[in-house]
């Protein structure tokens, strides 16, 4: 028995031996290689999957001005029954076109019975979320024409039940801020507003809001703090906003205008977002961009978590995947002069006319921006046409400027070609690259940026995502598979930072409910949110990228996909370690025979590890950290150790040089 139990030891020893293969990994640590860029890993934001109202945009009222194509959209009379066949007490829109020409309607609101009801309730964004103990300002632009009239306002749960109130004002004929609290006695994600008018007259009122209280860096009319908290702790280099294809519009009408977005918030022009009616699987007829969330509050965010600000404009091409409408070369100007005055804005003084307004509505000081994105995903001789011209007028008066250009749509094809031949003889600075593919392509090209060019343009990997089941369909999933793909590739991005400057996910943020995208690195519903196992990679790739490459091989070559190995290395000058990250996207267990060359006797290191055997798996609302990193602790002697890369993993070695 005793000599059978030997064999079977035995036997399952040599199993073992030969599941777990070794591969010995070779990193010098004492020559330092390329600069990794600050801007290295940042963040793409875009309108898109209501990212911005009824996301990051703290507003909790859906089409507060009236606005919208149907100005009702969002509310209903009360009593619904009686308010809209009344001749006692009415609801009408009333059109203000001559007392501000860029958000006319109003509610005009005739009370003629004081002893009836009469009011107006708000749906919210699928909803309102509101957190018992919190308190929310509530306020509007009001005018009373005659009578007396004061506001009775509510937050209703989701039976219907008070779980919070406040009375409101006015005096005197003259428009008017009208403010009150609500502290909330409940926690509900589905809620609705209700504003009640009292007594008999007549008044009209505009922009009637609601905002927690608890913003980020509790700014009245702010940011959702548990949304730019997620992008705070990603520690990005930069934020590229406002997009993306909102950039386009689906005709020059409907392109992103930054003049319009700032100034004081009553007077920014809605229009309608370019992906209302965009995907027929995922209608969305009441998506608008009120502005609330304009030019002014990116740059004031990106203050805030310190990332370099690089806002994109539109370079007079509409989406050419729609309309494809262009404006003529000679009638260029305005575009040209958008440009520059958005420079003027960011960084001028005090003492010119840009520079005032933002001094006006409070940062005197510049927001210091460097780069500027001419065009999205333009592509073609129209585009190459208008770049040459914006990018003419800007260095001429702003010659530190970095502009950013793109190759289209896509990282290959005739268009892709183009673009390559093209842009060099434009002189082109950082060009933009998207990929939206299946996993297998990014495991395929971590080596894609190895033999660039390393004399001509930089390379901005601008919006990329591993596609679980195609591009832009709704199955698309944040499985483990896909991150643990991206990261993959990741390491062929920052092996080559001398070319590679500037990466970022696409796109940011999804509710839950209200989105026509997928994948996207983060998602959210009315009271939390969730990074998806693609915004840890993202995060453990830009909080530990170092400040210089350094060499990382097995048996002479770069790890880049044998045997589902891959690698990248880097030291961090201001830390004096050195950081390895390791992916395993392999089905075996893989042993790292480590040496690295440059370390003291003994050194301690921290491991930060993601893995998960069903790479089909993926983080979800109820279940948000199923996939998310986990720290411990190791230390080695004279910089060598045994390092055991499970299926599937990833992990970052962070080691005191």
């Amino acid at each position: 028995m005793r000599k059978t139990l030997t064999l079977i030891t035995s036997f399952l020893l040599v199993i073992n031996a030969f599941a777990q293969k070794t591969t010995k990994v070779e990193v010098d640590a004492t020559k330092p290689l390329v600069t990794i860029q600050p801007t290295m890993y940042g963040i793409f934001f875009e309108d898109i999957n209501f990212a911005a109202d009824g996301g990051l945009y703290a507003e909790l009222i859906k089409n507060r001005s009236f606005e919208f194509e149907y100005p009702w959209m969002a509310w209903k009379h009360l009593p619904e029954a009686e308010t809209r066949f009344s001749i006692q007490n009415e609801l009408t829109i009333y059109n203000n076109s001559k007392g501000n020409p860029n958000n006319p309607r109003v509610v005009r609101v005739d009370k003629r019975d004081e002893k009836k009801e009469l009011g107006l309730q708000n749906e919210g964004f699928d909803g309102i979320g509101i957190k018992k103990g919190e308190k929310y300002d509530f306020s509007a632009l009001a005018r009373l024409n005659k009578g007396s009239i004061s506001l009775l306002v509510e937050i209703i749960n989701s039976k219907n039940q008070v779980i919070g109130s406040t009375t409101v004002n006015l005096l005197g004929s003259n428009w008017q801020r009208i403010e009150g609290v609500i502290t909330a006695t409940e926690t509900d994600p589905n809620c609705k507003v209700n504003v009640f008018f009292k007594g008999a007259g007549q008044l009209d009122i505009d922009m009637i809001s609601l905002f927690p209280q608890d913003t980020w860096k509790g700014r009245k009319g702010g940011l959702r703090k548990d949304l730019v908290q997620l992008l705070a702790d990603l520690k990005p280099g930069f934020v590229r906003f406002p997009g993306g294809c909102i950039v386009e519009g689906r005709t020059l009408a409907e392109r992103y205008q930054w003049k319009k977005t700032v100034g004081k918030i009553e007077n920014r022009q809605q229009i309608v977002n370019r992906w209302n009616m965009e995907f027929k699987h995922r209608p969305t007829p009441d998506y608008y961009q009120t502005f609330g969330l304009g030019f002014y509050e990116y740059f004031l965010m990106c203050d805030d978590i310190g990332a370099t600000p690089l806002p994109i404009l539109s370079c007079g091409l509409a989406c050419q995947f729609n309309s494809s409408e262009m404006q003529p070369l000679e009638d260029l100007d305005p575009f040209v002069q958008d440009a520059l005055d958005l420079i003027e804005f960011a960084n001028g003084g005090t003492d010119t006319k840009w520079g005032a307004l933002r001094a006006e509505m409070g940062h005197p000081a510049p927001f210091n921006l460097q780069m500027l994105g001419v065009g999205n995903e333009q592509w073609g001789e129209e585009y190459f046409e208008r770049y040459s011209i914006i990018s003419k007028a800007v260095h001429a008066k702003y010659p530190n400027i970095k502009l950013v250009s793109g190759t289209g749509p896509s990282s290959d094809g005739e268009l892709f070609e183009q673009a390559e031949k093209t842009l060099p003889k434009l002189n082109a600075q950082i060009v933009d690259e998207h990929y939206y593919k299946e996993p297998k392509w990014f495991r395929d090209n971590a080596t894609r940026y190895d033999n660039y060019d390393r004399n001509r343009y930089k390379i901005f990997a601008g919006e990329y995502a591993a596609q679980s089941n195609g591009v832009a369909t709704p199955d698309n999933k944040n499985n483990w598979e896909c991150a643990l793909s991206e990261a993959a590739f990741m390491t062929g991005l920052e092996r080559n930072a001398d070319v590679v400057y500037m990466t970022s996910y696409a796109p940011l943020f999804a509710h839950v409910n209200r989105w026509q995208w997928t994948p996207d690195l983060i998602w959210f519903d009315n009271l939390t949110s969730f990074g998806t196992a693609n915004y840890y990679v993202q995060k453990l790739y830009a909080n530990n990228a170092g400040t210089k490459t350094i060499s990382i091989k097995s048996n002479g070559e770069n790890l880049t996909g044998k045997n589902g190995l891959y690698g990248a290395s880097s030291i961090d000058e201001k830390t004096n370690e050195v950081i390895i990250k390791l992916i395993n996207t392999s089905s075996e267990t893989h042993t790292i025979d480590l040496n690295i060359n440059g370390l003291a006797a003994k050194a301690n290191v921290k491991v930060i590890s993601m893995l998960e055997k069903d790479i089909k798996n993926f983080n979800t609302i109820t279940e948000p950290n199923k996939i998310v990193p986990v720290e411990s602790a190791i230390s080695i002697a004279q910089g060598k150790a045994n390092l055991v890369l499970e299926p599937y993993s990833f992990k970052v070695f962070r080691i005191k040089k």
